[in-house]
């Protein structure tokens, strides 16, 4: 048997069922018939550029994969892909230090679509101790950094509950994006075994209702930390598409302290 041959109708209409929109909502959300759409998905209408740019558009379709539609309709890609150290991604690297930079004294860090630290601040590296160098050879992950028995995960005191906060919001990344990737990280992170109390530690009620903190030990004690991602707004470049910057703030006065006496 064949494989059947992928159209650019086809590729929408899986990112149609992915996003769970029926073919009624897309098309009021493109201002497009229902009919037309259908004639699109089934290949008996051939989309223009700006009609699978607008279907992508209303269905969240990351660039990368808007680029692929694109290419195999027939068309150019849209969406510049730069690598990260280009001299036209200047402004944005520069954007990204001084985010980083005007968090100090607590830990930041920025990653790829892969999770790959791509920048961190200074603070960060108060928190890499205690792990095999291997897991330190770049590229360095940032969830296998944390999870693996021989980094992180041996000194988070709350393992149980950040690991499943993390393959969590790893399992929707996959959902969202449908890279490959991700998925065979998902798999690995996954299979990491965990032993001991750290299995076992609960979160108080208090917290579990409001965010899930990260709580390492330390030589300054135990720190705990909560975290927010930013990313680029408008962007029309794959590679800043996909930076995240992850910024850790402090959960508890004891932290806080410790981290500004640090930056002092």
């Amino acid at each position: 048997m064949t494989e059947k041959k992928q159209t650019a109708g086809s590729l929408l209409k899986i990112w149609r069922e992915r996003r769970r929109k029926s073919q009624l909502d897309l098309a009021l959300d493109a201002e497009i018939s229902t009919r037309h759409l259908s004639f699109v998905e089934t290949g008996r209408a051939r989309p223009s550029r700006e009609m699978i740019l607008l279907l992508a558009e209303h269905l969240e379709v990351p660039l990368r994969e808007r680029n692929k539609i694109l290419i195999v309709a027939g068309f150019a890609p849209v969406y510049s892909e730069k690598s990260f150290d280009d001299v036209s991604l200047s402004a944005a690297r520069r954007a990204i230090g001084l985010i980083l930079k005007g968090h100090e004294p607590f830990p930041a860090l920025a990653v790829d679509r892969h999770w790959n630290m791509v920048a961190a601040n200074k603070t960060m590296s108060l928190l890499l101790t205690e792990i095999s160098p291997e897991l330190l050879e770049p590229p360095v992950n940032v969830l296998r950094l944390s999870l693996h028995p021989e980094g992180l995960a041996r000194r988070i005191v709350n393992l149980h509950e950040w690991r499943e906060h993390l393959l969590l919001r790893l399992k929707k990344q996959v959902a969202d994006t449908a890279d490959l990737g991700l998925e065979e990280l998902l798999k690995e992170l996954s299979g990491y075994k965990i032993t001991g109390r750290r299995g076992s530690e609960k979160l108080s009620k208090n917290e579990a209702g409001i965010v899930v903190p990260l709580k390492i030990e330390s030589k300054f004690g135990t720190l705990s930390f909560i975290s927010t991602t930013t990313v680029f707004g408008t962007p029309v470049d794959v590679t800043v598409s996909e930076i995240a910057l992850e910024t850790f703030f402090p959960a508890d006065e004891q932290t806080s302290r410790i981290f500004r006496e640090i930056g002092g």
